[in-house]
């Protein structure tokens, strides 16, 4: 071990959820300390573009509990109603917050501009700079930061959540881009990693996005719920057959201000569908999207935004992408397909962030809170990161009053692991775990990523990474491979129909003590933190 160091609390992570929890937990008076295993700002936030979907109460017509009924039926049945009240009602108080560090949003201070994205049944979107509303929030949160000299410990990966004998956490094990290991000793950490888009072949997601908040969870005795609820992104950017990587998100927001959807033919991909029509959930859209993908064998369809007056000016960062593929937003279509985008399961987590693991707390799209059900109603991340993120710091400095000793542990020798070749298993993620699935599909992608493996101790960042994802796709694919229906995101092309079996039935996973995951279900409204 290279170096150790004490905090109060560890945070993993420094997007929204993150950087909202350090700074409340360290002006509360706690010792923080933030991990982040690349820059501050490479993080997923500041790629959101939508906005933050919050009810101010200026709007006729609209309510909390509005929103709260455009969420569950968003859900497919799963989302747990009771967090997601709590999560949503305490919206305003959370983007007051936000202000208050700086973030400036699009209109009048007084009255702010809103947009509508799918499924939402008013105008109830915030956004700054047009469509850089995760830009604006990240940055503001990171001017928070360095005002308030919170330490950020940049470049290190986290690679174990380490707990005593009695299963309670003691502290963070981390590794930088040399793999030197460093130890800090803590009686509360938090994991902000986001999310796993790193699984398949195309993403809106940064690079970072890599599962490593489900591998650390799974590792400290933690339980995963609704892992097989992967959101697709209607609508990325297609700049070419050979698109791998991250794909730039083309906002949703664009539909809300009048953009339609159109095949490659011209017609309508969504007439019929839906009585929202382009402006369904996201899990319509991108079902309808894909379906008409392959039945006309196209690369792609267009979404026409040519009628949405000065829409370079109000999408300024669509218009950017567009522009760097020759497309002028203003006259031309754009060229978009669905590509992974968001996990609407995670780690089991009450409403404050709390596990079922004493001193393990979750935020953010790596947590599941019950908010998001089956299929996450838009614009409701950003909005979920800020809450439960100041609700995980309340949580910890509740936790952590009075006197208390932190008993010293010693790191465990490193386990091998499985650790698959990225390559292939993102390949074998896209084809068999993607938008429609099946179950000859699922086992093909599950063999094909036990055949690229090895087992071995990680040892480097990439390796770390890629274990994290081995352990990540076999808990998707054991999930999906259980759930033998169509709900919400979760597509089974051999099971089309929803069955009520699965209702409010959400799949949960474990990893025992060498290191097989467990399937099982649990009731939705209950998760599995207790």
């Amino acid at each position: 071990m290279s170096w150790e160091a004490t905090a109060d609390l560890v945070v993993v992570g420094s997007g929204v959820a993150g950087l909202t929890a350090a700074l409340a937990a360290q002006r509360a008076g706690l010792r923080v300390v933030v991990v982040t295993k690349d820059a501050p700002d490479e993080g997923s936030t500041r790629w959101a573009q939508g906005g933050i979907a919050v009810v101010l109460g200026d709007v006729t017509g609209d309510s909390v509990e509005a929103h709260l009924a455009d969420t569950l039926a968003a859900g497919g049945g799963l989302v747990d109603g009771a967090a997601a009240r709590t999560i949503l009602a305490a919206g305003p108080a959370a983007v007051a917050a936000l202000r208050t560090e700086g973030a400036v949003f699009d209109g009048p201070a007084a009255r702010l501009a809103r947009t509508r994205e799918g499924g939402h049944s008013a105008l109830r979107v915030v956004h700054a700079g047009g469509d850089a509303t995760g830009a604006e929030v990240e940055r503001a949160l990171l001017a928070a930061t360095s005002r308030a000299a919170l330490t950020v410990l940049a470049g290190h990966a986290a690679t174990a959540v380490l707990t005593g004998q009695d299963g309670a956490v003691r502290g963070l094990e981390v590794r930088d881009g040399d793999g030197r290991a460093g130890r800090l000793a803590a009686p509360a950490v938090l994991l902000a990693t986001g999310g796993v888009g790193g699984l398949y072949e195309t993403t809106t997601n940064p690079a970072v996005a890599t599962a490593d908040g489900w591998a650390l969870a799974l590792h400290a005795g933690a339980v995963l719920a609704d892992v097989e609820f992967v959101q697709f992104h209607p609508t990325a950017l297609w700049t070419g057959a050979a698109t791998h990587g991250r794909a730039p998100l083309v906002t949703e927001a664009l539909r809300g201000e009048g953009a339609v959807l159109r095949d490659t033919a011209g017609a309508s991909v969504t007439a019929g569908v839906h009585p929202l029509g382009d402006l369904a959930p996201r899990d319509v859209v991108a079902a309808a999207v894909t379906r008409r993908i392959t039945q006309l064998g196209a690369e792609h369809v267009w979404l026409d935004a040519t009628g949405v007056p000065d829409v370079v000016a109000r999408f300024p960062t669509v218009a950017a992408s567009c522009a760097a593929i020759g497309v002028d937003l203003a006259r031309d279509p754009v060229p978009v397909r669905p590509a992974a985008h968001y996990s609407c399961g995670g780690v089991v987590t009450d409403a404050d962030g709390r596990t079922g693991v004493t001193g393990l707390w979750a935020a953010g799209e790596v947590a599941r809170t019950g908010l998001h059900g089956a299929n996450r109603l838009a614009s409701n991340s950003l909005l979920e990161g800020l809450v439960t993120g100041r609700r995980a710091a309340d949580d910890v400095v509740a936790a952590l009053a009075g006197p208390r000793a932190l008993d010293p542990v010693e790191a465990p020798a490193p386990r091998p692991v499985p650790v698959a070749d990225r390559a292939v298993l993102q390949a074998a993620m896209t084809r068999g775990a993607g938008i429609g699935r099946d179950a000859a599909g699922l086992a093909a992608a599950s063999d094909a990523i036990e055949a690229a493996s090895t087992t071995r101790v990680p040892a480097t960042r990439a390796e770390a990474e890629d274990a994290a994802l081995t352990l990540a796709a076999h808990a998707l694919l054991a999930a999906a491979g259980s759930r033998t229906e169509t709900r919400g995101c979760h597509v089974r092309t051999d099971h089309p129909a929803v069955d009520d079996h699965w209702q409010r039935a959400s799949s949960t996973l474990v990893l025992d003590g060498d290191g097989r995951l467990h399937v099982g279900t649990t009731d939705a409204r209950h998760g599995g933190a207790a």
